[in-house]
């Protein structure tokens, strides 16, 4: 259950407990750049142009955006999901807040709440296999979305719901990944100066 995709395991141990879910990985200092907000809530600032992002054409690959992890049996069902508030500003293109599925830094997943290019807010998701696909989905009119990925083991779907209780998949493929993963959240300002996100209700 592996594309052979050989890639660097980022990040550093950290201790960290959000919710339900134990982090035990920061990637670029994570862990130091979230402020809790009650037991299930925090604010995850990041800094200016800060991406995970493999580019096709070599000119705007960036792995330099925070991201921190857990831990998961990938060969049992999974289910990861959180309500995720980004900070969207005028001019501040590709600011999201962010899901991932990561195996290494040229094997993962990003599941995006995103600032498109004329100050719209969608659903993005990212597949990197060495290199890194772009599929932009749905345009939500609202501040925030809950967003999910999950498992039967078999496949990977990635879904968001404006309410937390419909749920609209925007994306599926084959679990091709190892036996072991990390799920993760994250804040990426690719272009503007900095930003952050508020995630909630991780489970």
């Amino acid at each position: 259950m592996n594309t052979g995709v050989k890639g660097k395991v980022s990040g550093t141990e950290c201790n960290l407990t959000i919710g339900n879910i134990h982090f035990t990985k920061s990637v670029n200092n994570a862990h130091s750049l979230i402020t809790a907000d009650g037991n299930n809530k925090v604010v995850f600032t990041t800094g200016e142009k800060t991406d995970y992002f493999s580019d096709p054409n070599g000119k705007l690959s960036n792995t330099t955006a925070p991201i921190l992890l857990t831990l998961v049996d990938n060969t049992k069902p999974f289910t990861f999901t959180a309500k995720v508030t980004p900070d969207f500003s005028a001019n501040d293109v590709y600011n999201a807040g962010v899901l991932y599925i990561y195996s290494n830094d040229s094997f993962f997943q990003k599941l995006c709440y995103e600032q498109d290019e004329r100050e719209k807010h969608r659903v993005v998701t990212v597949r990197t296999i060495g290199t890194s696909d772009d599929s932009n989905h749905d345009i939500v009119e609202q501040p925030y979305v809950y967003m999910k990925v999950s498992s039967d083991s078999k496949t990977i779907a990635s879904y968001y719901s404006l309410d937390n209780q419909t749920w609209q998949m925007v994306r599926l493929y084959e679990n091709n990944y190892p036996g072991e993963i990390w799920l993760g959240i994250s804040s990426q300002c690719p272009v503007g100066k900095g930003t952050q996100s508020i995630f909630e209700d991780l489970v």
